[in-house]
């Protein structure tokens, strides 16, 4: 293999002001997104969850019911990118729970919470990371 196809992929979220880097994981998911890159959205909130369906179509891989604060998840069951930043409406305490398990595909760099800004129907463009 050469060096090029062991670095992590890169890809740059922006919801009207708001713009944020991530980092794609090893998953047959993460894979299948990027190379469906670019899409665009538009922003959907649940509690501190901000979802938007996108041009991929999976089955769950290694679904995961409870996530952390900046995790990016993808839903087959709505075909959604989920960018996850506090608790939902089925989260119990302080939990971080999506409407059913989800398939986590990468982490936000950096400070999570600036999607707390994004209201309901906001473009979204998820992008390669120019480097």
């Amino acid at each position: 293999m050469s060096e090029q196809a062991k670095e992590k992929h890169h890809i740059e979220i922006q919801a009207g002001d708001i713009t944020a880097q991530a980092e794609l994981n090893e998953t047959q998911t993460a894979q299948a997104i990027w190379e469906a890159l670019p899409f665009e959205g538009r922003a959907n909130r649940w509690g501190k969850e901000v979802y938007f369906s996108i041009p991929v179509t999976l089955e769950t891989e290694r679904g995961q019911e409870v996530v952390e604060v900046g995790d990016l998840g993808y839903w087959s069951p709505g075909r959604a990118f989920c960018i996850f930043f506090g608790p939902t409406p089925a989260s119990r305490g302080d939990e971080i729970r999506p409407a059913s398990p989800v398939t986590l595909f990468g982490h936000l760099i950096g400070e999570a919470t600036i999607f707390e800004e994004v209201k309901e129907g906001t473009p979204v463009l998820v992008r390669r990371s120019p480097s």
